[in-house]
């Protein structure tokens, strides 16, 4: 408990830095560990598509490439105003005047598609 004492007499800022780096360090590397553990069960492959959903979320869902599945359904990345805003498939259908159940069957054909071109994945 002494050398922690004169570290902070001594070099406070430095000490401090090193704290907030260590806390940033953990929040990510929690995340990380979060991000895998609920990607390796089982349950969240091949869900069911939902409205909630993004094109990123089933693209992982079923093992397929993002970039190629928004080519396929004609979605670009350009669209958004936002690059960082993460449109439902709820909200892409709409934005395209489509039911929810009909752009799930685009959806599905073109994981199929996907799925089909490059078996081993």
């Amino acid at each position: 408990m002494k050398a922690l004492a004169i570290l902070w007499q001594r070099h406070r800022l430095l000490l401090g830095a090193f704290l907030v780096t260590t806390l940033i360090t953990l929040f990510f590397a929690t995340r990380f560990l979060l991000s895998i553990l609920y990607w390796s069960d089982p349950a969240h492959r091949n869900q069911p598509l939902e409205g909630w959903m993004t094109i990123g979320y089933v693209a992982h869902s079923y093992d397929v490439p993002r970039d190629r599945l928004m080519e396929i359904l004609n979605l670009q990345p350009s669209d958004n105003q936002n690059k960082r805003a993460r449109p439902t498939l709820e909200r892409i259908a709409r934005d395209q005047g489509q039911s929810l159940d009909a752009f799930e069957i685009d959806v599905k054909a073109a994981i199929a598609l996907l799925r089909a071109q490059e078996p081993s994945r």
